[in-house]
């Protein structure tokens, strides 16, 4: 098709010239979008295991991933609600150090139960507040 659009000879009056030349931009376009409509090369992505978390103090390596997933739910916050964006290891954030010792209490709690279940959680005060409830909420009032 290209080549009948290339070779085409146009003769005064006629429409056929008009027609193979709109053709032939219309093929031109459409091999244009082909070319720029593909992915970009992806980025280079390391290899390797990924790298261990830094500055722990209360949990082991292996348990933080889930951990963490854990405490979101149970705080009903993100990351930033004890981690400085991007930081993960700084401890600038207050939250941070007020979680850590949070850990060791539950920690605590739990390691005096004789059957060694988690029995205290994040969750069982915080019930996905940041702040925990100290007190129960009031009684609907009866009409």
């Amino acid at each position: 098709m290209l080549e009948l659009a290339l070779n085409h000879t146009w003769a005064p009056g006629s429409n056929r010239g008009l027609y193979n030349s709109g053709m032939l931009k219309t093929l031109l376009l459409l091999v244009s979008i082909s070319l720029f409509a593909q992915d970009a090369p992806k980025p280079e992505q390391k290899k390797g295991p990924p790298q261990p978390p830094k500055n722990l103090k209360v949990l082991q390596p292996a348990e933080v991933r889930l951990v963490m997933r854990g405490y979101a739910t149970a705080l009903g916050g993100q990351c930033t609600l004890c981690h400085v964006q991007g930081d993960m290891a700084s401890d600038e954030n207050p939250h941070k150090e007020i979680a850590r010792k949070m850990i060791v209490m539950t920690k605590e709690i739990n390691a005096k139960f004789p059957d060694g279940k988690e029995h205290v959680t994040c969750f069982t005060c915080h019930r996905g507040a940041h702040t925990p409830a100290t007190a129960p909420p009031p009684a609907e009032k009866k009409e």
